[in-house]
């Protein structure tokens, strides 16, 4: 069985996040994953906590978080104060930094950086002291009387942090397009990484994060998924890309702008060719994307979690009710073979 989950870039007004997560809610998704890249979107911690009042089953995570603009004693605070409000509906999806550090001229964590702050994070959620790096100081949450189980999720496409994510995290956010060969490679890389640490895929908790247009113009739709496809398709993947595919994979390099990341209408998104998108997107009409789901259903993902992109101005409501009833009747399909 495939569960559902959803991509909510901040966007929009916390008061319309909170609708669409209710929504979601509403319509048995798993998951809502909320973008969190301060100088472009709205403050994710903020958006969260006002989207989990009236809530009562879904899970609340970041779609990702880093540890440089969030302190460890932030980001701590943050997720045990959520994780108290929830009743434990959380999972603190952390990467090693993009938007969010690219904006203001900063690099993105080392991995030892990533692992040793995921070390610390989770020695707070224990009680436990922690020694701030800078002052030498040891801190702790001073509220936390008992540990706390918040899984976290690494966001990962490039080879070694997937195997980085197999080895150490509870769950894996996957960024590598809606690709059976680029999934199934990013799944053997993981699993390279769980061996290493005695564990299999079946202890970690596999999330397929894919942009997402859903039109009845495929043309349209693919309009749409551009610019996130300009995202994943610059970094490092876990399987080649054919060659004739690279040159136009350069010219998006060299013009990608973070201040319009995930920007429907980006300059950016004017070069990537269709057969990139088709690579790395759920991009078409209803029956083109409900065919891509049943295509990598079977590959061993836990959920697939969509970004939603629609025109400026128009609801996301519609792309996360096509996709629910997409993967319902793809999991009823499942339930009778």
């Amino acid at each position: 069985m495939i569960h559902k989950g959803v991509g909510l870039f901040p966007t929009e007004p916390v008061s319309i996040m909170r609708k669409y997560t209710h929504l979601a809610e509403e319509l048995g998704y798993a998951n809502v994953w909320f973008g969190d890249s301060q100088n472009i979107w709205r403050e994710s911690s903020i958006t969260m906590g006002a989207a989990a009042v009236g809530t009562e089953r879904i899970v609340f995570g970041t779609g990702v978080t880093n540890a440089v603009t969030r302190h460890r004693s932030l980001l701590a605070s943050t997720w045990a104060s959520l994780a108290e409000f929830t009743g434990g509906r959380v999972a603190l999806g952390i990467g090693t930094g993009d938007s969010s550090l690219r904006t203001m001229g900063l690099k993105p964590l080392k991995l030892a950086e990533l692992e040793r702050a995921i070390d610390e994070l989770r020695e707070l959620f224990a009680g436990r002291d922690v020694k701030e790096a800078s002052s030498g100081a040891s801190f702790h949450l001073n509220y936390v009387t008992e540990p706390l189980d918040i899984p976290i999720y690494i966001a990962a496409s490039a080879p070694r942090i997937l195997e980085l994510s197999g080895r150490i995290a509870d769950g894996v956010i996957v960024l590598v397009g809606a690709s059976r060969t680029f999934i199934q490679a990013a799944l053997d890389t993981i699993e390279k990484g769980a061996k290493a640490s005695g564990r299999t895929l079946d202890d970690l908790h596999i999330v397929l994060w894919t942009p997402t247009a859903i039109q009845d113009d495929p043309v349209k739709a693919r309009d749409l998924a551009r610019a996130h496809v300009a995202r994943v398709c610059i970094r490092p993947l876990p399987a080649q890309v054919d060659s004739s595919l690279q040159a136009a994979i350069d010219r998006i390099r060299d013009s990608y702008d973070y201040y319009h990341h995930m920007d429907t209408e980006a300059d950016h998104a004017d070069i990537v060719p269709d057969e990139l998108v088709d690579l790395f997107a759920l991009a078409g009409t209803p029956a083109e994307c409900e065919q891509r789901v049943r295509e990598i259903s079977d590959l061993g993902i836990d959920q697939i979690s969509i970004v939603p992109f629609v025109p400026p101005g128009e609801s996301r409501e519609g792309t996360i009710r096509t996709f629910s009833e997409i993967v319902d009747r793809v999991n009823q399909g499942r339930d009778g073979d």
